[in-house]
């Protein structure tokens, strides 16, 4: 009788390793004693999880070599070690039965090839698997409680060092991070562009590599750990039976902790950052890539080489500041590349916008009717958004009461203690008098929407914007589509959504101005 052994533990802890060695060594001693019978080969699997056979190699080749006749029975100890999915359990062994192999349970004592196995293997199955869903919510409940308490979960980053549960900067990436955000925020650079010009620079990645791309940076910009903050539960593990993770979007409640731990970048360069990628994901095909916080951001196009234009600050002899525009080609230094060389002044440029808008016959008490019309439109629709979040909170609410719920469940199932029933309906409780409070806010907020300005304030409000009589650099720069500056200082001027173009001759400016 070939007799194959196999060993199963969950964990590398050192009390599970010497279990682990035990049942080797309790096998190869159980199966001396038995007369005709050898010993051919101990499967194990070590700091392995039973609820799915993905990951156990030596549990795979054990059948890979039972499909080979290399043994004529399997023995292990117990139902729980051979698998902790009841599904896995019964087919294994069918599969196992059908090639005339039995798999001997020691301490449940079932033998597979006997008549009655199956419900017998069914019972204990059922209670290994319902053993290891406890186990899988007594676990969660545990990082849930830390995670609150500021333990972090989770692997080190580029200028963050997470060990024990403690996240600390690490000097060397901690720069390398404050000048991402420096070359987005302040200097306006696309991703792109600062990606290549780190893996110029020799910069490293938290790896050590330097192959940074676009995605890298803006993974690194959307970060909230940068300004101090701690959000946890990112991905959960909604099946205990696959272990297969996922992004959380709103199924589970996200752990944030503000000002957790030393910040690398202020946080009003991280909030700058965010409102950046926000509005240079909104800015169309000419913008793409870059911000708006001045009017022509992004919208003055190089003629010769097709770069955008980019944006520097200049002092006249007085000390005034004032801002120009040069093809980003020739800003880094490559002029050779481009025919362009010259520089827009600010002002020119929006002095063409703003001739251009005023060569437009328009129908000015028509576009002032239909742009109030707007207005007033937008104004109910911020009231239908603050509806909008009242209805997700209140469906929010509805899932925290049904999670307290629950919780009462799990306790009279055993699953958890009462002082950790104690403990979450704590924390249910306080969320549910935050959310019945920010829902009470969003419904004072609908209510005020309506009529609060009343239509001549609008419309007052508006004819003003259209006569030009309060117009702003962001409004002539809102009708902008793009500028074309072409060899020879000629630019052409395209308004949105207009197939006409308006081409002007630029001067240069005085030397004594820059």
């Amino acid at each position: 009788m070939r007799a194959a052994v196999y060993c199963r533990v969950s964990t590398d802890q050192d009390d599970q390793v010497h279990s682990f060695e035990s049942q080797k060594r309790y096998f190869q001693e159980y199966i001396a004693r038995k007369p005709g019978w050898e010993l051919y080969a101990v499967y194990a699997d070590e700091g392995i999880t039973g609820t799915s056979t993905a990951g156990r190699d030596a549990f795979n080749r054990m059948i890979r070599d039972a499909g080979l006749r290399c043994f004529d029975k399997v023995l292990t100890k117990e139902v729980s070690r051979f698998s902790r999915n009841i599904l896995d359990t019964i087919s294994y062994t069918r599969k196992l039965r059908e090639l005339g192999i039995g798999v001997v349970f020691l301490t449940d004592g079932i033998d597979t090839l006997e008549a009655d196995s199956e419900l017998r293997l069914s019972i204990m199955g059922s209670i290994a698997q319902e053993e290891s869903r406890r186990t899988s919510f007594r676990v969660k409940w545990g990082q849930m409680r830390r995670m609150e308490q500021g333990v972090v979960f989770g692997r080190s980053l580029l200028g963050y060092d997470v060990q024990g549960g403690r996240i600390t900067v690490e000097p060397e990436g901690a720069e390398t991070v404050r000048l991402i955000f420096c070359k987005y925020v302040h200097e306006r650079k696309g991703t792109t562009v600062i990606a290549r010009e780190l893996r110029e620079a020799g910069r490293r990645t938290r790896s050590g590599r330097m192959d940074w791309r676009n995605t890298a940076v803006l993974k690194i910009l959307r970060n909230e750990k940068y300004c101090g903050d701690l959000k946890q539960k990112k991905t959960i593990t909604p099946d205990y039976l696959t272990h297969r993770k996922k992004y959380n979007r709103g199924e589970e409640e996200f752990v944030f902790i503000r000002d957790h731990h030393e910040p690398i970048v202020s946080r009003e360069i991280w909030e700058e950052a965010q409102r950046e990628m926000e509005r240079r994901a909104a800015g169309g095909k000419y913008s793409a890539g870059h911000g708006n916080r001045y009017p022509l951001s992004g919208k003055i196009k190089c003629g010769g080489c097709g770069k955008s234009f980019v944006s520097r600050s200049r002092r006249r002899k007085d000390g005034s500041a004032y801002r120009v525009w040069r093809c980003g080609t020739v800003s880094a230094g490559r002029g050779a590349d481009c025919a362009v060389r010259g520089q827009i002044r600010d002002e020119a440029g929006m002095e063409m916008v703003r001739r251009s808008v005023g060569m437009l016959e328009l129908d000015a008490e028509a576009l002032i009717r239909d742009v109030a019309c707007a207005a007033a439109e937008g104004i109910r629709i911020s009231g239908d958004g603050s509806r909008q979040r009242a209805e997700q909170m209140k469906k929010e609410l509805e899932q925290v009461r049904a999670k307290k719920k629950s919780v009462l469940d799990a306790f009279f199932e055993n699953s958890i203690s009462k002082e950790d029933m104690k403990l979450m309906n704590a924390e249910y409780d306080r969320r549910i008098a935050e959310l019945t409070e920010k829902i009470q806010k969003a419904e004072e907020e609908e209510s005020l929407s309506g009529g609060s300005i009343g239509e001549k304030e609008i419309r007052k409000a508006v004819q003003d914007i259209v006569r030009g009589e309060t117009a702003s650099g962001h409004f002539y720069g809102s009708l902008l589509d793009h500028i074309t500056v072409y060899p020879g200082r000629r630019a052409e001027v395209h308004l949105k959504a207009l197939p006409a173009k308006w081409t002007y001759r630029l001067e240069r400016t005085a030397a004594k101005d820059g």
